[in-house]
């Protein structure tokens, strides 16, 4: 059925107030801590040193935030000692005011190479180790005239292990930002349930959404609005879709504070549910419980989709990733990325740990009908899984 008060998207962003500016960012002796830790996993591996281009990582690490481009901008973590970064250098007044983590700053002018400056540096720290470790979000234009100009002088390797020794463990405070984005975002999306009425089309929905994360104080990532049969497809439709009474409704949306993530997706029906959408409703519901039971503290990553999986195999679809069933893997890791490590997925034989972060949402997709899924983010407390968000409790109490 559709919400019991129909409150209006205009009155709702009216309700809507700045919480971000209340969240106080990582601060410095975390970020020093984060580097610590992985200077810690590079002696350990004999690395001398990793770059970090203009990712995530580089925030992680540094608080320093960087929009990508075709200049080589980032920083040197080595094995010991403080970070240097590198600038162009017309840049470098502002870098200076970008940096929390004190090191130096090495520049290159338009016409220099710049990877050959990154090459030179590491090779001449005095740090230990014999290799140099690559963030995996350097693009190829980069790193390729890296390793070539290094040659046989320092070999290149993926720094994915060492950086996903650190994320992958949230802190108590990583946890806090977190709790307070996701709070924030299932008031979005109850207001988007609320205010829902015949004729609506997707992208009201979706722009309302935006407007809703803005007066919030959040960055808004993403968001989608699936009406009927779109409701079917994982990642939506590429065109508008317009609300009927009936139409069963996807609502998946994402922003952040402090680069931490939100996201959550809830399912229902405009109106009232017939039997068979009820039906699907509960399974998928069923899958989402089995998923959130099997992630106790040592179970594999791989292990927890097979739970959600063979609910809806046993219920007769798939099997694998055969369609009507789940499509995909079962989760993701969420924090700094909407996406990351650790994902759930066979294959994956991490094991779950205090501070991992990751979404539950085994999707069960029925193509020509409808979709459904329900989203919420798992992080794994001392004692097991806990919810950022009440899960639904039914298919006409999506919000418990």
């Amino acid at each position: 059925m559709s919400a019991p008060h129909y409150i209006p998207f205009a009155q709702s962003l009216g309700t809507f107030e700045n919480i971000a500016a209340a969240v106080p960012p990582i601060g410095l002796a975390e970020l020093q801590a984060r580097v610590a830790r992985l200077q810690a996993l590079m002696r350990e591996a004999g690395v001398k040193a990793v770059y970090l281009d203009t990712s995530s990582s580089l925030t992680y690490f540094t608080a320093m935030s960087l929009g990508a481009s075709e200049r080589l901008h980032g920083a040197i973590i080595p094995s010991s000692g403080a970070p240097i970064y590198i600038s162009p250098a017309f840049e470098q007044p502002k870098t200076e005011t970008l940096i929390t983590l004190a090191g130096d700053i090495a520049t290159w002018e338009e016409h220099e190479d710049p990877t050959a400056l990154v090459a030179d540096i590491a090779c001449r720290l005095p740090a230990a180790g014999n290799s140099l470790a690559l963030d995996p979000a350097t693009p190829f234009t980069f790193s390729d005239p890296i390793a070539g100009h290094l040659g046989e002088r320092l070999p290149v390797i993926s720094a994915k292990p060492l950086i996903t020794g650190c994320r992958q463990i949230k802190s108590a405070t990583e946890i806090a930002i977190i709790q307070t984005a996701m709070t924030a975002s299932l008031g979005v999306h109850k207001a988007v349930w609320q205010g829902l009425y015949e004729g609506v089309s997707t992208t009201e929905v979706t722009d309302f959404i935006a407007a809703a994360h803005a007066r919030l104080g959040m960055r808004h990532i993403f968001a989608a609005a699936q009406f009927g049969e779109a409701t079917a497809y994982p990642h939506g439709v590429p065109y508008p879709q317009t609300l009927k009474r009936g139409d069963m409704v996807l609502i998946d949306l994402g922003a952040h504070i402090h680069r931490y993530c939100s996201d959550i997706t809830r399912t229902y029906v405009f109106g009232e549910p017939t039997d068979r959408q009820r039906e699907i409703w509960a399974l998928e519901q069923k899958a989402h419980r089995a998923a959130f039971d099997a992630a106790q503290l040592g179970a594999t990553c791989e292990a927890v989709d097979a739970a959600a999986r063979k609910v809806l195999t046993d219920a007769g679809y798939g099997p694998d990733y055969k369609v009507p069933g789940l499509p995909h893997r079962t989760g993701h890791g969420l924090g700094m990325d909407i996406h990351e490590d650790p994902y759930i997925v066979r294959g994956n034989t991490t094991r779950l740990a205090p501070g991992m972060v990751f979404s539950d949402e085994p999707m069960l997709a029925i193509y020509g009908e409808c979709g459904v899924r329900l989203e919420d983010i798992i992080y794994m407390s001392d004692t097991g899984p806990v919810f950022f968000t009440e899960p639904a409790t039914s298919i006409t109490r999506p919000f418990g």
